[in-house]
């Protein structure tokens, strides 16, 4: 991996001294926020993640090279650089071949944190089956991640723009538990909850640290999604962001826009039609799940290091 991979600076002393370190993905830095909040907030989160005791490791590919960690620099540079690849399973031997630079999506994330023996991944939410999946064929390739790399996902749930009861049944089939953090329902990104539930309702990270060792210990592959409510104060009106994004998914319908470009104009369009207050939840949820992201990655690095 020594060609392919850079750590920075934080995360080598990091791992040198036993500290939990939490991956962060990066196409919510280039594709999901506009630049300023973009950086302001990645800086942010990961100064929440320090705070809780762990390490923060933002993923990237810059100049065709992996970075485990980024520097202020390459924040900046992320932030605002053009022509950066929305970078999944799929894309990274050609950005790192080509020299590019690429911005992790959930699955590419997932796959670069395990390479790095990283356990717990912060994000606002995975990706899953789209509406009128049945037709398009249209799934994220974060849930066949999800069936093959063991990384824990922190997340408000599945993005609402999703058919969510089919990404439930999706992660079922591929045998992916899906924990609620505090709660049996699953949240719905900027609304805390939807009708659907999760597999377990976890009340303690100490938990949620115990089921993933218990399965990774155990040889059962694959990830673990942790889902965790945006806190009450920030979440939005469900019925409000219902008739919302059935608006922004028949706009994208008319335009023909599909595949990996659906994600980034549909969450475009939601903060367009909710005069903003959608960003602001998206960045109230991800700094939350970072701090729940934290106390899990140190239970479980803590546990790593005790015996059954």
């Amino acid at each position: 991996m020594k060609p392919y991979i850079e750590y920075s600076e934080e995360v080598i002393q990091g791992k040198k001294s036993g500290k939990a370190i939490v991956a962060l993905e990066s196409t919510i830095i280039s594709h999901g926020m506009p630049y300023p909040q973009n950086v302001q907030t990645a800086r942010e989160v990961e100064d929440i993640i320090r705070a809780g005791g762990a390490v923060p490791a933002t993923i990237a590919i810059l100049n065709g090279k992996i970075k485990i960690g980024l520097s202020h620099e390459e924040l900046e540079y992320l932030g605002q650089a053009s022509g950066v690849i929305k970078a999944s399973r799929r894309d990274i031997p050609y950005i790192l071949s080509a020299g590019k630079d690429g911005a992790t999506t959930v699955a590419a994330t997932m796959i670069l944190a395990e390479l790095s023996d990283i356990a717990v991944f912060v994000t606002g939410g995975i990706g899953g089956v789209h509406r009128g999946a049945e037709e398009t064929m249209d799934i994220s390739a974060d849930l066949e991640e999800l069936a093959r790399t063991n990384v824990a996902v922190v997340c408000g749930g599945a993005k609402s723009i999703l058919d969510i009861g089919l990404t439930l049944e999706y992660l079922e089939t591929k045998g992916v538990p899906v924990l609620g953090y505090k709660t049996e329902s699953l949240p719905a990104f900027y609304t805390r909850k939807s009708p659907y539930h999760v597999n377990y309702q976890m009340d303690s990270c100490e938990e949620i640290a115990s089921l993933l060792r218990t399965k990774w210990e155990l040889g059962l592959r694959g990830g673990v999604v942790v889902a965790n409510p945006i806190p009450e104060k920030d979440a939005l009106v469900e019925n409000e962001m219902n008739s919302i994004i059935e608006s922004a998914l028949q706009e994208a319908e008319e335009r023909n826009i599909t595949g990996k470009e659906a994600t980034p104009f549909l969450l475009g369009k939601v903060k367009e039609l909710t005069g903003g207050k959608s960003l602001v939840a998206n960045i109230a949820l991800v700094k939350n799940n970072a701090r729940v992201g934290a106390e899990l990655a140190v239970k479980y690095e803590s546990m790593k290091t005790t015996t059954v």
